[in-house]
């Protein structure tokens, strides 16, 4: 521990300085960097051994079998291409660092790294992608078992290698009871020193929005590019806002007196350096329009001044569009199957807030709707929802069955919590309407696979549901928008108060909508990204 100190001690001036006055303390972080290149120099060697002999073994266990067709070349630059220096893009072979920590968590944000690297594996076959990963009980071997069996996702097994962070605890919010924003930014420069302790890659990448760790990355290796995708800032003007009266989301009107002022400006001093840090990443993704809008807005003006040209791409996230259309019918004899229930999948967290959908639906029941569509059938609202290993969870649904009692709509209220998918897939086909209530959602993965289930949503009027899920096709809706619990019911009463052309139509509409979230579509829009990255890692390296 005590050289953890010593080295933060270092490390969080170093980059301040840095990042304030680029000039000061560079030389010295570049020695620094040097030093843990040399000292990495033999695991490098060993692990490019390593893949090599475990391309042999594949391939002879291969032979004489066709490979998948799925594993076929995809890019939007053909292989072979020629870049600007002479070298066949395609025949990379530098080390691609995924920096995950959490990699075995199994949600939407693993999906969007191991199809990163599938879509990696298959544009540089040469290439080796490494995971710097604090998931230390389990082997590659298990996890991509899991990535199989969670996310259909089928990766090529000697090109991808497992490092393993000692510091990990350094980066969870229970580290940090207080000052948590910047306590885990620290967190992520110790994790990230961990990582580079094991190995210094030729392109660094971060998919769960650890800027900090990238910013690091940029002082220590000049020459190794940086990546980011970004799920939603980790600050941003709405965050500060919302501290406000009248504010939205779980900070709402905590910026009154004088620790609600200290907050703020707690806030609006940790966002300058945000700032800073992402003036420094060179290729910037996002998942949404409502996260690109954000991450512009803070980085944009920074950007310009360190003269990063590369645009702040959006790239939506891979959903399991087919997955879910293959296994939801949408059609008139579909129809039949189908019941007036409202379900709404989201983990039970606060900022989901539930309780206003509960709200909005004992609004909606006690209203004694009229629905022709379904005559002999109650209203039901599902809600289906991972509960995290904690005592505020369990808590928070205990709280919601309570209120569900207290609203008198307890007899039309389901809890499911941590349900399989398969369970899922069967309340999609049952299901009439999909609903999301978090405000500002920074893109809405359950509302996609509302949509590719051909159920109508009602979903918040903020954020990626608003911006770019739930929007026009063909200048027609695929579902409606909301803000109060009036508003929420009204479209409950709306969407299943249409007519059954009108209700398929949009149904139809919504599946067509979803189409827009696959895994290839996702695919050719990050390789288009990381193509610039092995491009200038080639010209950087030329010099």
């Amino acid at each position: 521990m005590g050289f953890i100190f010593i080295l933060l001690s270092f490390l969080v001036p170093a980059l301040v300085s840095l990042l304030l006055l680029p000039k000061t303390l560079r030389f010295g972080v570049e020695l620094l960097g040097n030093s843990l290149r040399r000292s990495s120099r033999t695991r490098r060697g060993l692990l490019l051994d390593r893949v090599a002999s475990e391309t042999r073994r594949y391939e002879a266990q291969r032979k004489g079998r066709k490979e998948d067709d799925d594993w076929e070349q995809i890019g939007s630059i053909p292989p072979g291409t020629e870049v600007e220096d002479g070298t066949a893009d395609s025949e990379w072979d530098g080390i691609v660092g995924f920096f995950h920590p959490f990699c075995n968590a199994g949600g939407g944000g693993e999906r969007v790294l191991w199809a990163a690297i599938r879509a990696t594996q298959k544009r540089w076959p040469k290439a080796t992608c490494v995971v710097y990963t604090g998931d230390h009980d389990v082997d590659k071997v298990a996890i991509l078992k899991r990535v199989t069996d969670r996310f259909n996702i089928q990766l090529h097994p000697p090109t991808i290698h497992f490092l393993y962070l000692t510091t990990r605890d350094w980066v969870l919010a229970s580290a940090w009871p207080h000052f948590t924003l910047l306590g885990q930014s620290i967190g992520s420069l110790v994790l990230a020193y961990d990582a580079f302790t094991l190995l210094v890659p030729d392109i660094f990448i971060d998919t769960m929005g650890y800027a900090f760790a990238l910013a690091l990355s940029s002082f220590l290796f000049p020459t190794v590019p940086t990546g980011a995708y970004v799920h939603y800032p980790t600050i941003s003007t709405d965050m500060l806002d919302s501290l406000q009266a009248g504010g939205q989301g779980i900070n709402a009107g905590t910026g009154s007196g004088y620790r609600g002022l200290a907050k703020k400006r707690y806030w609006q001093l940790f966002a300058k350096v945000y700032c800073n840090v992402g003036s420094t990443i060179d290729v910037v993704m996002t998942n949404s329009t409502w996260t690109q809008s954000h991450i512009k807005s803070l980085w944009g003006p920074y950007r310009i001044k360190r003269s990063k040209t590369n645009e702040i791409d959006v790239v939506f996230p891979p959903v399991a569009v087919e997955e879910v259309t293959e296994a939801v019918e949408v059609s008139e004899e579909s129809e039949k199957k189908r019941g007036p229930y409202i379900l709404y999948i989201a983990q039970f967290r606060p900022e989901k807030n539930h309780r206003l959908i509960l709200e909005a639906f004992a609004s909606f029941v006690h209203s004694k709707p009229n629905l022709p569509a379904y005559p002999d059938e109650t209203p039901k609202l599902v809600l289906i929802g991972s509960v995290r290993n904690s005592h505020d969870d369990a808590k928070r649904v205990y709280e919601l069955r309570l209120l569900a009692h207290e609203l008198h709509i307890r007899e039309n209220v389901e809890f499911i919590c941590d349900a399989p998918w398969p369970l899922m897939l069967e309340w999609m086909n049952k299901a009439s309407v999909g609903v999301n209530g978090m405000w500002n959602e920074h893109f809405g993965i359950g509302v996609v696979e509302y949509q590719a289930a051909g159920l109508i949503s009602v979903v918040n009027n903020s954020g990626g549901p608003k911006l770019d899920i739930v929007v026009e096709v063909d200048g027609k809706p695929t579902g409606f928008h909301a803000t109060t619990a009036e508003q929420y019911s009204e479209g409950f009463r709306k969407a299943l108060t249409l007519s059954p052309q009108n209700t398929l139509a949009m149904r139809q509409r919504a599946r067509k909508s979803a189409e827009r979230f696959t895994d290839r579509g996702f695919a050719d829009k990050w390789l288009k990204n990381t193509e610039k990255l092995v491009a200038l890692r080639i010209e950087r390296a030329s010099k």
